[in-house]
């Protein structure tokens, strides 16, 4: 539908009112801004909205060039054309429909200077991985109903909280924060904020949009960069938009509940049912959260602008996407292209989650698919190398069977010839869907320690979840929801008897058994990990490792400039280091020196490492 009213007919008449909320729903995106490669579509939402005509007034250079009706009489999308010359400042959408007349403030604001340029996460980075409802409570004046004693209740976590503590995000070694979703979110029980219901607003229980930018603003002057978490595969049923959608195909409907198979390899095999492929895509993940269709080209595009209007809007350094392969893979290659050519040095990590290592290697950007497909994904988490350091940590000991300990770390790294791009895989012994490493390593600190050293010195993009660190445990006995795992973290409510967020209340933490080694784990992550900030030869550095039966791995990180040799002793005795066995890159290295302890040191054939530990050694060529 062509807007049939001009702009000068509007400006003149004198039956322009204000909008009122009854009158104009919702506008997104929010605002815009001048010199955009991405087109702005505005999806508009108001009672009978579509029996207006609509055009836009003030400044100079932007134009309503087409509007769209939707099944719903209720939408319009209404595409408009904005000059790089045009004037910033605000702007009015204009309806009329022949009896009413009423406007609408729309700000198009000029760009911040380099904006298109901003750097991302690299390898030189490690994330901290922030849960915020369990995080901490710094504003309990929002919290709304709050039941911490109920692990899928809400238990107040908030934006004020992160900011609060990010000097402890920082001296823990931290260079960048990704947060679990900050979006409003009404499900029962979605503490998680995973169920979206409104992508244009910070949920109010954990503070507001002008929160969340000042969040980011704080975090870059503390060196901190950000990365948001968003869900482009589904929203929660108890979004604005699901009870009247813009199209009938808003969603994926089915005659009845139909769930996901969590089929990934429907995507890439060649033997794959349509029918099977078409669950997978189109099946709803849970029952309360209903499944985009990302093949609407007014979906797709909804998506993308939302993605580019946070970046632009909070300053963000980095986007992680939930749930990557249960979304329809060529609408998202779409939509990675359109984020990255708006920002093309910005980093997109995707989680897909399987064991494979061919099936994940599919999912990189660029990585050469025999079917040609391309997802413009530029990083994605390293399911399979977790799934190997976790299993190898539990398995310490003597012994063990052929294939198992830690030659399954040495198994999962000889799969590495089949990634594009082993410098944008993100890397963690665990995040907020796995079990407490607490409970995992049965309260061992000597196994936390060794899966630290793992993850801060391995190729790709560290990745540490909160409290892990300090090796937390779930709390509620015989519970073991994701709720009872995503604890608390103690020190971010008032009254908490424990504090783990200062170095007093760790050290007060030290009788409690739950956190007896608080202190120690905290003190080792922050010395491994500030050390890992400045060491290029971590960050990029190639990797040679030798084999073993017994437990134990080996393997240097080296450059021109530089070598760190790291030795993991998963067994339940002493070993002597085989340093003859590693002749071809160690033979020229002579005095090092110990990362944790700062203590010069000469490895050999007759250095010794004790039981359950790990020694670093770096050395200059």
């Amino acid at each position: 539908m062509a807007a049939r009213k001009t702009e000068t007919s509007i400006l003149n008449t004198s039956k322009v009112l204000k909008a009122t909320s009854k009158e104009l729903v919702r506008v997104e995106p929010l605002s815009w801004w001048i010199g955009m490669k991405t087109d702005l579509q505005l999806l508009i939402g108001g009672d009978n909205i579509s029996d207006f005509d609509v055009c836009i007034i003030g400044g100079k250079g932007v134009r309503v060039t087409k509007v769209t009706k939707a099944d719903s009489p209720n939408y319009l999308f209404v595409d408009v054309d904005i000059d790089t010359d045009a004037t910033p400042g605000t702007y009015y959408l204009v309806f009329s429909n022949g009896e009413v007349q009423f406007r609408y403030p729309y700000q198009i604001s000029a760009r911040e200077e380099g904006s298109s340029q901003r750097k991302s996460f690299t390898t030189a980075d490690m994330i901290y991985l922030v849960f915020p409802d369990r995080f901490a409570d710094a504003d309990p004046k929002i919290d709304g109903e709050v039941d911490r004693d109920t692990p899928l209740a809400r238990h107040g976590g908030d934006i004020k909280g992160i900011i609060k503590h990010l000097d402890y995000i920082s001296g823990l070694g931290a260079t960048a924060i990704w947060s679990t979703p900050l979006l409003v979110d009404n499900e029962i029980e979605s503490y998680h904020g995973y169920a979206c219901g409104d992508y244009y607003h910070i949920d109010p229980r954990f503070g507001t949009n002008e929160l969340y930018r000042q969040l980011c603003d704080k975090a870059h002057e503390k060196g901190l960069k950000m990365i948001m978490d968003i869900v482009t595969n589904h929203c929660g049923t108890r979004h604005w938009r699901i009870k009247d959608m813009p199209f009938k195909d808003w969603v994926h409907v089915f005659d009845k509940y139909t769930g996901t198979i969590n089929a990934f390899s429907t995507n890439m095999d060649p033997n794959a049912s349509w029918y099977d492929l078409n669950l997978q895509e189109s099946g709803w993940f849970v029952p309360s959260m209903p499944d985009m269709n990302l093949d609407n080209p007014y979906v797709l595009k909804y998506f993308q602008q939302w993605a580019v209007w946070w970046i632009e809007y909070a300053g963000l350094d980095g986007l992680s996407v939930d749930t990557y392969p249960y979304n329809e893979k060529d609408p998202m290659s779409r939509w990675c292209a359109c984020v990255r050519a708006e920002y093309p040095n910005i980093n997109i990590v995707g989680e897909c989650w399987t064991a494979s290592h061919a099936q994940l290697a599919y999912w990189q950007g660029d990585n050469g698919n025999k079917d040609g497909f391309n997802s413009n994904l530029p990083s994605i988490m390293d399911f399979p190398l977790r799934d190997a350091m976790e299993a190898a940590i539990c398995e310490s000991g003597d012994n063990p069977e052929w294939g198992r300990g830690m030659t399954r770390v040495y198994d999962c790294l000889s799969h590495d010839f089949v990634y594009h791009d082993l410098s944008k895989m993100m890397i963690f012994i665990a995040n907020h869907d796995h079990a407490r490493m607490g409970d995992t390593f049965n309260h061992n600190p000597d196994k936390m320690k060794i899966a630290l050293t793992l993850v801060a010195t391995l190729r790709g993009i560290p990745q540490l979840y909160n409290g892990d660190e300090m090796m937390f445990s779930h709390k509620i006995g015989g519970d073991w929801s994701d709720g009872s795992k995503r604890i608390d973290f103690p020190g971010g409510w008032k009254g908490d008897k424990v504090n783990l967020f200062t170095k007093s209340g760790r050290k007060a933490a030290s009788s409690d058994p739950m956190y007896e080694h608080a202190e120690e784990l905290y003190n080792y992550t922050s010395k491994l990990f500030n050390w890992r900030k400045t060491k290029e030869v971590i960050h990029s550095g190639r990797t040679m490792h030798f084999l073993t039966r017994d437990n134990t791995y080996a393997f240097f990180r080296y450059n021109d400039k530089e070598v760190v040799f790291v030795y993991v002793n998963n067994s339940y005795s002493d070993k002597t280091i085989p340093w003859n066995n590693y002749a071809e890159i160690a033979s020229s290295l002579t005095r090092g020196r110990n990362v944790i302890t700062g203590m010069s040191i000469r490895v050999n054939s007759s250095t010794v490492v004790p039981a359950m530990s790990t020694l670093i050694v770096e050395y200059t060529h």
